[in-house]
């Protein structure tokens, strides 16, 4: 196997063990408020803090990783999310919880797992660099298609506590071995190439022939605000679709699988949509993937019955997976490798964000109108938003000018 390939499978699986932490709050929503007599806003906020933590570590992380490779950063995050999800299972105040998902899970945790696995896979590859980008975040999607059956099969058998200690174990158990294998650094050439920003993902056809007339910080600038658009949208069935399948009175453990089907079909979208960058660049594969999940956030508005919850659910992960990872792609196309650690770092902390905002507005919105048909409302509006930035800034591609033969290196 060479090394390349043993990144990025090692990668996938790694993620794919570090994410299920921040699935407890979202599976085990109801009994925990249930039994704490909490309002739905605290496991949302408790998500949520997860998520900001995770984003704020990502660039801390991100630095250490370009300094020492990511396998150090990957133990230490791998014992914080066990040291959170232990506080998480003794908890008995809103705080507690959400600090132990915030700070431990969050902040010292999945941090060190997402950002910089990304940014190290796009240093490993020039050519199918989209495909390669979305295995490894295809984690996330695994994860949350294998994780939620198994906290709510706990949960309904042992209670929420129970689901934190046993996956304390598992994350150790699982991420602190695969991390021996993701001790070698990148070729001394992938890490070069592109130094000056010249080295754009392959792209072929017409799209060959455009460059983006925008400068560096102003696209920077643009897929931190669109990122907050796209993920808010996203964060909001993510986080809700459970309590809302219960609310219209499926079972708990039906509304456990509609999340499964809809994270596991985002798995697949992910490979699919980086297949697609390949060919036509970042920028067209996110906002054709970001339109997709427009109209599917839509789709849940008209979703009642569990079969149509189902439909959607499936729908809506193809739609949406792309959406993240296409990010890291466009950032390793038009920026300095040597710059790739920290500019995706914050664009990923401004996902976080996102996701974070959407959680805690799922959450909001629905105590307050005891509906989540507005949440998901306000999830289309920023959906929206996103689509103008990103189509703002595709129309200023421009054909590539080349100079004559004579003024070439001049």
């Amino acid at each position: 196997m060479s090394p390349g390939l043993t990144i990025v499978i090692t990668s996938l699986l790694v993620l794919t063990a570090a994410t299920g932490g921040q699935y407890v709050t979202v599976v085990a929503m109801v009994p925990m408020t249930e039994e704490m007599g909490w309002p739905r806003a605290i496991p949302s906020t408790a998500y949520a803090f997860a998520l900001l933590g995770m984003g704020v570590g990502g660039i801390l992380m991100g630095r250490w990783s370009d300094r020492v490779g990511v396998a150090p950063p990957i133990v230490l995050g791998a014992t914080m999310i066990a040291v959170g999800s232990i506080w998480a299972s003794f908890a008995s105040t809103g705080w507690e919880l959400v600090a132990a998902n915030g700070i431990f899970i969050g902040l010292l945790g999945i941090s060190a797992f997402f950002a910089p696995l990304m940014a190290n896979t796009t240093r490993w590859f020039t050519a199918r660099r989209g495909i390669a980008v979305g295995i490894v975040s295809a984690g996330q999607s695994l994860g949350g298609a294998i994780w939620p059956p198994i906290h709510r099969l706990i949960t309904d058998e042992a209670g929420w506590r129970t689901a934190y200690l046993s996956y304390a174990v598992i994350a150790l158990v699982v991420c602190l071995p695969l991390a021996w294998f993701l001790r070698a650094r990148p070729p001394e050439g992938s890490v070069t190439s592109g130094s000056q920003g010249t080295d754009k993902g392959p792209r072929g056809g017409f799209f060959a022939h455009l460059e983006l007339d925008v400068s560096r910080r102003a696209l920077h600038v643009v897929l931190c605000l669109a990122i907050v658009g796209c993920c808010v949208a996203m964060s909001i069935p993510m986080v809700h679709v459970i309590a809302h399948a219960t609310d219209l009175g499926h079972p708990a453990a039906r509304a456990a699988e509609v999340l499964a089907l809809l994270l596991f079909t985002s798995f697949i979208s992910r490979l699919l949509w980086g297949m697609l960058s390949d060919h036509i660049g970042g920028l067209l594969t996110l906002f054709i993937s970001s339109g997709c999940q427009a109209v599917m956030l839509c789709a849940f508005l008209l979703a009642d019955q569990l079969w149509s919850l189902y439909l959607v659910g499936g729908l809506y992960g193809l739609a949406y997976g792309g959406i993240v990872p296409t990010y890291a792609v466009i950032v390793r196309e038009y920026f300095p490798v040597r710059e790739l650690g920290w500019r995706i770092g914050v664009v990923y902390l401004f996902g976080t964000v996102g996701m974070a905002l959407g959680g805690v507005l799922g959450g909001f919105v629905f105590d307050i109108a005891a509906s989540y048909y507005a949440a998901f409302s306000v999830g289309v509006a920023f959906n929206v938003a996103n689509l103008v930035l990103i189509g703002t800034v595709l129309l200023r591609e421009r054909p590539v000018v080349t100079p004559p033969p004579e003024l070439k290196g001049a």
